[in-house]
């Protein structure tokens, strides 16, 4: 038997990021749709293994149920995009189940970044983008991170800061959030740069957000420490 995966899939000409809309932070990226679709089992395999879900013992069929014509840099993992499934209200248990998703992610990323012994070597050579230096060092990979945190929540209206470790800024945020009236089922709003947020959206950002950048952390201090010393709480393959 097959898995139907619902993915949204945005590009920027060949650039591709591909979404699971049924498990949320779950992506794949590639130099076109064809790579990342290759790419989207592996991925859903180690994404079911973390959040300690049965993993069929079947083939995953991915199906494209969005797309998005992006004009970011998507090879960056620069989204601007909301699913459409992201414009619906949340139940409280749909939000409770994402929300400790959210906080699970944090600590892992946060116990993965412990783990790394130096967090100032890289063997990574310096990349700069449009929006500056890439992060290279685990320090630079946790302080890029965290700090989205102000930004996302504000982005919805909540005035959250970055202080403190990535676990304990996130929760803030969600007991701010938790205050609004109707938080559950506020309507998208536009946000900077023309951008559509909502929720869900923020939830699906920290998931997305940390793996990307859990992902890059654990290759480069496999790299340059080896993997007996590392945690691998999101059990990513190795490089």
């Amino acid at each position: 038997g097959t898995m139907r995966i619902r993915c949204a899939w945005e590009h920027n000409g060949d650039d591709t990021l591909l979404y699971a809309l049924d498990f949320p932070g779950a992506y794949a990226r590639g130099a076109g749709r064809v790579p990342a679709v290759e790419k989207m089992p592996e991925e859903l395999t180690s994404y079911l293994r973390w959040i300690g879900a049965e993993c069929p013992n079947t083939s995953f069929e991915i199906e494209i149920v969005q797309e998005k014509a992006s004009g970011l840099q998507i090879a960056d993992a620069d989204s601007d995009i909301i699913f459409e499934t992201e414009r619906i209200p949340l139940t409280k248990e749909e939000y409770q189940r994402l929300k400790l998703l959210a906080l699970k992610s944090a600590e892992d990323f946060y116990a993965l970044y412990c783990s790394v012994p130096d967090k100032d070597a890289s063997c990574l050579p310096q990349r700069n983008t449009f929006y500056g230096a890439v992060p290279r060092t685990a320090q630079e990979m946790y302080q890029h991170t965290k700090n989205v945190n102000s930004y996302y929540f504000g982005e919805i209206g909540v005035d959250a800061d970055n202080e403190g470790t990535i676990i304990h800024c996130r929760q803030r945020g969600f007991a701010l959030l938790e205050n609004v009236p109707g938080f559950l089922s506020a309507p998208a709003v536009t946000g900077s740069y023309d951008e559509l947020w909502s929720v869900r959206k923020v939830l699906r950002r920290f998931l997305w957000h940390d793996r990307i950048h859990a992902k890059a952390m654990y290759r480069m201090a496999v790299k340059t420490f080896g993997e007996n010393c590392l945690k691998n709480p999101f059990g990513f393959s190795s490089p």
